[in-house]
């Protein structure tokens, strides 16, 4: 049911079945280790390529999510996929390998929350029985593509991030225990003029901030009604300009309920910048730590604001602006 001009309320209440989590040996040392399925200890997984890598990553989590939610492959009616890579070939070539009905999607970093509320919204509208969403990036292929190559050693400012290398999948369908998929705010691009690509925490702020506050006006909510709120891979910089806009738009969120996927997921000591970012950073935290914490029973209900920056290669070079965007997906513990 469309609720405001573009939020989405579940009245089915679809739940993640299951999840799959999967992360390379640098996340495997970081803080939030003991939240993946699987952790590999080779950067190339044993493949020709990094790109090859991410491709075995993504497989991994869909195979893991699909094991865990003890359905087949058959029982699954689509499959939602995205990355960061030209024309998303890791999405696109993970398709080809589970043979699952396809649509790939795009949203840069944002990609893991508009693959779920996509899910969500099939499923409560009875167009699927079961979808399937992922999402995931590699440190190295995403260093080749955007930046330099990893080989070549060059020095990032502080205000750069570190892409995780990892993938993450959850299993959307209206049975199980797993948490419910309450609600979605799909957001709108927003570009307030930067083009530093070593600094997406700024750049994306902003669409971080437009899209929780629609979120608020379009539910009649406020801050209180989760227990926390997590944007998707702002880090440092970003989360502390997207706090101040807050602030100024007179939105008060508590700092304790307030955090960044891209600032929880490594230790200070492992030297990141000003904290991760790629389409796996809010994938990985969301379907492995935070969704284990609602578990436990620490959390009931939480806003993932997941953050994207709609650059590229050529779009840099021809000295484009960075537009932006974040989709919001509300979350609660299962009965």
């Amino acid at each position: 049911m469309l609720l405001g001009q573009q939020s989405w309320a579940f009245k089915n209440k679809p739940r993640i079945i299951s999840t799959g989590v999967v992360g390379g040996p640098f996340e495997a040392r970081g803080a939030l280790a003991d939240d993946f399925d699987i952790l590999h200890d080779d950067i190339w997984l044993g493949q020709e390529s990094f790109e090859k890598a991410e491709k075995k990553l993504l497989e991994d989590a869909c195979e893991k999510a699909i094991q865990k939610s003890g359905k087949t492959k058959n029982e699954i009616n689509f499959f939602f996929s995205g990355d960061l890579m030209n024309q998303i070939i890791s999405s696109s070539f993970t398709a080809r390998t589970l043979c699952i009905p396809y649509i790939g999607i795009f949203g840069a970093c944002s990609t893991s929350m508009a693959g779920l509320a996509l899910a969500a919204y099939l499923v409560e509208t009875g167009g699927a029985r079961y979808v399937l969403t992922a999402a995931s990036s590699h440190n190295s292929s995403v260093n080749k593509q955007y930046r330099y190559p990893t080989e070549y050693g060059a020095q990032n400012p502080p205000t750069a991030q570190w892409t995780v290398t990892g993938a993450g999948a959850a299993l959307v369908g209206l049975e199980g225990n797993g948490p419910f998929i309450i609600g979605a705010t799909i957001g709108r691009v927003v570009d307030l003029g930067i083009s530093d690509p070593f600094n997406m925490g700024a750049a994306m702020a902003p669409a971080a901030v437009d899209t929780i506050e629609a979120h608020f006006l379009d539910f009649q909510i406020d801050p209180s009604h989760y227990d926390l709120i997590a944007t998707g891979d702002l880090g440092q910089v970003g989360h502390r300009i997207a706090a101040d806009l807050l602030t100024e738009r007179g939105i008060q969120i508590q700092q304790e309920k307030f955090t960044d996927c891209g600032l929880l997921i490594y230790k200070d000591s492992q030297q990141v910048g000003a904290g991760a970012s790629g389409c796996a950073c809010s994938a990985v935290v969301t379907y492995g730590h935070l969704l284990n914490r609602m578990n436990r029973g620490e959390l009931k209900r939480i806003l993932v604001v997941a953050t994207g920056a709609l650059l590229s290669p050529l779009s840099y070079q021809q000295k484009e602006t960075i537009p932006c965007i974040a989709h919001a997906v509300a979350i609660e513990r299962g009965d």
